[in-house]
């Protein structure tokens, strides 16, 4: 009989899935209350702080939420298998280079730097543009911010490839 109580099945999932998105917050240094603030009020200090303990159960719904706020493929916070684990920040990123020449005037330096790696690899022909974790921590430093929230303004700004995971 079911009495509305979680099963061990769902405890189990919201215990997987509150680690791995108090992994990606800690990752991003940043405090339940600035996940608040940074995402508008939309997600609230004490409910996330509920999902990453495993008390609550996040809906489909709330989980893309939380993907997309920090900028992960959803499969990142819900399935099994060597995909389900954070990505580390060492993480290659693929760029799309039409989308990050039409990017926010923000994106200027980015585009400087991005046209210095081409140039250095001679790497004309293509769309997309992959780049190293060094150079994902290099572009970083000039906009003197650390490189997780570098990768978040890439998601922004809209730069990344659709073959990015």
């Amino acid at each position: 009989m079911n009495d509305g109580s979680p099963d061990s099945t769902e405890e189990d999932f919201a215990k997987v899935v509150g680690a791995r998105l108090r992994a990606l917050r800690k990752r991003r240094r940043l405090s339940l209350q600035a996940v608040e603030e940074k995402s508008g009020g939309r997600l609230r200090a004490v409910v996330v702080g509920s999902y990453e303990r495993g008390d609550r159960v996040a809906s489909i719904r709330r989980i893309a939420e939380l993907a997309e706020f920090y900028g992960v493929p959803i499969d990142t916070l819900v399935s099994d298998g060597a995909r389900s684990r954070i990505p580390a920040q060492e993480g290659k990123v693929v760029l799309d280079l039409d989308a990050l020449r039409n990017a926010p005037p923000e994106a200027e330096r980015l585009a400087t730097f991005i046209a210095s790696i081409q140039r250095q690899r001679n790497d004309f022909g293509s769309p997309v543009l992959t780049i190293r974790a060094e150079d994902i921590s290099l572009a970083a430093l000039l906009y003197e911010i650390p490189p997780a929230e570098l990768r978040e303004k890439l998601v922004t700004w809209g730069v990344l490839a659709s073959s990015t995971t």
